[in-house]
């Protein structure tokens, strides 16, 4: 029997006993008017007397007050299902504004209606997110910085002084805290199967929540303070999102295919789902749900639950390649989710045994693309970072891009797909699976600083690029102004920057360069090109390469910057120029710029080959010892301050086109220096 057939839990005892008994062992009928007065106010302190407090330090006593909220949460719950929906909204709907989603409370109620448990603990996800969103911006009222994790903020001073540390206190044993329920924690890194979440808690956060709204609604009349919610994280870019398309995607040079999630891949993935050793099938009921949410159009809810059973069915694979299938199940306090993702997306056990999850997957490609895709998705700053925000309610799910459901769903299909038996090879090679495969295994980062970098470059080399066509004076207008000096610096400077490539051109592409012309054959944008196409591993990357990527990036930024500068500015000054409205001493100035553009082009073009030359060799790093890196860094930083001056005087409000000249004599010596001395990257290959 498959391991995943024979798990019927992945909450350990004593996780289990306290989200599926602990709190069903009192037997009391509890009078839901002892909570809830006649005009529809919660009573607060009728609810946190219910909270217990250990002798020792007077801290929460999880055990017996969730034993004693037990009665009370089936008291809430059942008062929901005797109301109608209108009276519902009647006496509820306004405490809810101050979420900014009434609507989804509106929607959960309507869930516990029906009980169906998959609705059930979806409902309780949106709902923890949006309220701690919710908490944060209350926070805001008092605080500066916000708390990333809920824990935090709901033992934040700050929350205790608008509703009050009691009130705290009861959302601290459903939420935020592993020694209690911790039900968004549960479900949001999928230790809970849809059945294990009881109803009745999900109807007492949903009563909580029009609570907080009435005790806030107080304060804000006390205080005169207006709540402000912040704006919702919107994702941007999402073509750079596309790995599986509904288009024609370019899977290598010679081969195109067509990729779409339409109702039949979804058929095959319903059936993929049923036989895969990826899937526990006590979490197939929020696979299906999933699917279903898909075909409906309802995108949030359908990465919302596809997220955690990704990171069960990765838990899955790790702890029985690793050899320790206790860690599939949650520990406790300290221990808590601690096989997450970063822990299974490492290098290396927390043992210092190494991970053997890449080895699962037998083929090293598809081992990379799994990570890189996860890491990019999940993890990486500049990437969407899609569990953080959806599950920090920082996204508006009504608005939630199918772009996005499109990549996780498809991820999800090539995971079921290839740990799936053998004789499910007909499914692999199905039409409208196989290309997922393919994608899935080409897939390269595209968030990673490395792969950020190249980016950054070749858009800078774009733009430098636009400088031959840009508008210049007639050149007798030029031989007119008397005075105009610089052509034999900038022609030393050009020579300079052909010397130091002579010197580096070993370590560049043969075929990008030629002996006849150093500069205009070697700086092109080919040469940018094809370097930046070079794989660069972007896994397990170490403290020294990122520091270096850092320096990097912030150079080509720097460059970016100075070249759109001088084309705003010479496009504003030629206007001027040929409407006579510059006086004399901007006239002369302008011809500087022009003067300047001749060695600045070149030389931003060479800063853009040496740092992507770098970028290449950038593992070789560890090369160094400790002193030579540190003097690695501190050249880096040479360059990063001779661009920064660069943005500085090529500024509109500076203009000191004459002195960018010293400024880049000064740079090209110094990296003529470290050239000779073969301290660069590159120069360590060989």
């Amino acid at each position: 029997m498959a391991l995943s057939d024979s798990v019927t839990t992945c909450l350990s005892p004593p996780v289990h006993y306290v989200i599926c008994r602990l709190g069903f062992e009192k037997k009391d009928t509890y009078d839901i008017s002892n909570i809830l007065s006649e005009n529809g106010e919660v009573c607060w302190q009728a609810v946190t007397e219910h909270v217990c407090y250990l002798e020792s330090d007077q801290s929460v006593d999880y055990i017996k007050s969730i034993r004693s909220l037990g009665p009370v949460c089936e008291s809430v719950n059942l008062h929901f299902k005797s109301l109608t929906k209108e009276q519902f909204v009647i006496q509820y709907a306004l405490w809810f504004r101050w979420t900014n989603y009434t609507e989804l409370f509106l929607e959960v109620f309507d869930v516990l209606q029906y009980t169906q448990s998959t609705e059930v603990a979806l409902g309780l996800m949106k709902l923890t997110s949006c309220l701690e969103r919710a908490l944060g911006d209350v926070y805001l009222l008092i605080g500066k910085d916000c708390p990333f994790l809920l824990r935090d903020l709901l033992a934040s001073e700050q929350l205790a002084v608008v509703f009050g540390q009691t009130v705290m206190n009861v959302l601290r044993v459903f939420i935020g805290s592993p020694y209690g329920l911790n039900l968004r924690n549960v479900l949001w890194h999928g230790f809970a199967s849809p059945q294990e979440i009881p109803a009745k808690y999900c109807a007492m956060l949903l009563f909580l929540t029009a609570g907080l709204g009435q005790l806030l609604q107080t304060y804000l009349l006390q205080t005169k303070c207006v709540l402000v919610h912040r704006p919702y994280v919107i994702f941007v870019s999402l073509e750079e999102l596309d790995v599986f398309p509904g288009k024609y995607l370019t899977i290598s040079k010679f081969l195109l295919c067509y990729i779409y999630l339409n109702h039949e891949t979804l058929s095959i993935a319903e059936e993929l789902i049923k036989l895969s050793s990826f899937v526990l099938k006590t979490m197939l009921p929020f696979w299906m749900a999933a699917l279903t949410a898909f075909k409906q159009s309802r995108y949030a809810d359908c990465v919302i639950l596809l997220l955690p059973q990704l990171e069960v069915g990765l838990r899955l694979l790790f702890t029985t390649t690793n050899k320790c299938p206790n860690r599939l199940l949650t520990a406790e306090v300290k221990f808590l989710f601690k096989v997450n993702y970063d822990l299974m997306l490492a290098k290396h056990l927390d043992n210092e045994e190494v991970n053997q999850l890449p080895a699962v997957l037998e083929e090293p490609a598809m081992a990379s693309a799994l990570k890189e895709f996860l890491w990019d998705f999940l993890n990486h700053q500049e990437g969407p970072r899609i569990r953080d925000h959806l599950s920090h309610g920082e996204i508006n799910l009504e608005a939630f891009p199918r772009e996005v459901a499109n990549q996780i769903v498809a991820f999800a299909i090539t995971l079921l797909c290839r740990f799936s038996d053998e004789d499910m090879f007909a499914f692999k090679e199905h039409m409208v699976i196989k290309p997922l495969m393919n994608c899935a295994s080409c897939y390269r980062s595209r968030f990673h600083p490395v792969s950020r970098l190249k980016k950054q470059v070749l858009e800078c080399m774009k733009s430098i690029h636009l400088w031959p066509e840009l508008p210049t004076v007639p050149e007798e207008h030029v031989q007119m102004i008397k005075g105009l000096e610089g052509n034999a610096e900038a022609s030393t400077l050009i020579l300079m920057i052909s010397e130091i490539i002579s010197q580096l051109q070993q370590y560049m592409p043969q075929s990008c360069c030629s002996s006849d012309d150093t500069i205009n054959s070697v700086l092109t944008e080919r040469l940018l090109v094809e370097l930046c196409d070079t794989h660069i591993c972007t896994l397990y990357s170490p403290r020294p390469v990122l520091e270096t990527l850092v320096v990097l990036r912030k150079i080509s930024t720097q460059c970016h910057q100075v070249s759109e500068q001088v084309i705003a500015s010479t496009e504003l000054r030629y206007q001027q120029w040929m409407n006579k409205t510059l006086r004399s001493r901007q006239r002369h100035n302008y011809l500087r710029m022009l003067n300047s553009i001749k060695f600045l082009s070149p030389v931003l073009r060479f800063i853009l080959v040496l740092i992507t030359l770098e970028l290449v060799n950038v593992h070789l790093v560890f090369k160094k010892n400790p002193f030579d890196y540190q003097q690695y860094l501190k050249f880096l930083k040479s360059i990063l301050q001779y661009t920064e001056n660069l943005v500085t005087y090529t500024s509109p409000e500076k203009n000191k086109w004459d002195e960018t000249m010293e400024l880049t004599n000064k740079a090209l010596t110094k990296i003529r220096k470290i050239s000779d001395r073969k301290l660069m990257l590159m120069q360590l290959a060989t």
